[in-house]
C-alpha cells in the first residue's frame, strides 16, 4: 500500500485527444511514450504531424508508417518525413491529411513506426476532437 500512494501522486499524461483552434487548428494527444500533434496552417496550406518522443530518438530511417486498428483499419506510409536536430521529433507535412484524420477518428488504436522504433496510442474517444479539427474555420473545407 505504501508504494501505491506515490504512484497515484505521479503526474501521468492525459489520455484524451484535444482540439485547440488558436493560434492555428491543432489536434493533440499525450501518451506515456510521446506527444502527438497535428496542425493545419492555411497560409501554406499545409498539414503537419509531429510525434515527439519523451525519451530517446527516432532512428534515421527512410520510411515512416502509421497503422490503424479498429472500425476502419488501415495503413499509410511516407518517405517524406523529417527529424528534428535532436532526433526526438518526427514530422510529416502534406497538403492533405484526410487519411490520417480518418484513421484517428474511426479506429481505436494507432501504431507509428520508423526504423525499429514504434509508438502506440489509443484513438478511442478521439471522434469529437477530430470533428472539431475538421470543422475549424481555418481548415480545408474538403475535410469537413
Amino acid at each position: 500500500m505504501k508504494y501505491i500512494l506515490p504512484l497515484c501522486l505521479f503526474p501521468l499524461p492525459a489520455t484524451a485527444w484535444d482540439f485547440t483552434p488558436d493560434p492555428i487548428c491543432t489536434l493533440t494527444h499525450q501518451t506515456q511514450a510521446a506527444e502527438i500533434a497535428i496542425t493545419y496552417t492555411p497560409d501554406l496550406p499545409e498539414y503537419a504531424l509531429f510525434i515527439t518522443l519523451r525519451s530517446g530518438i527516432w532512428p534515421n530511417d527512410p520510411t515512416f508508417q502509421m497503422a490503424f486498428a479498429g472500425g476502419q483499419p488501415g495503413h499509410i506510409g511516407t518517405t517524406r518525413h523529417s527529424l528534428s536536430a535532436d532526433g526526438a521529433t518526427l514530422t510529416v507535412r502534406d497538403t492533405g491529411f484526410s487519411n490520417v484524420l480518418d484513421g484517428i477518428e474511426f479506429n481505436t488504436d494507432l501504431l507509428a513506426t520508423s526504423g525499429g522504433h514504434a509508438i502506440t496510442a489509443s484513438t478511442a474517444g478521439a471522434r469529437d476532437a477530430v470533428q472539431a479539427f475538421r470543422a475549424c474555420p481555418q481548415t480545408d473545407p474538403a475535410l469537413s
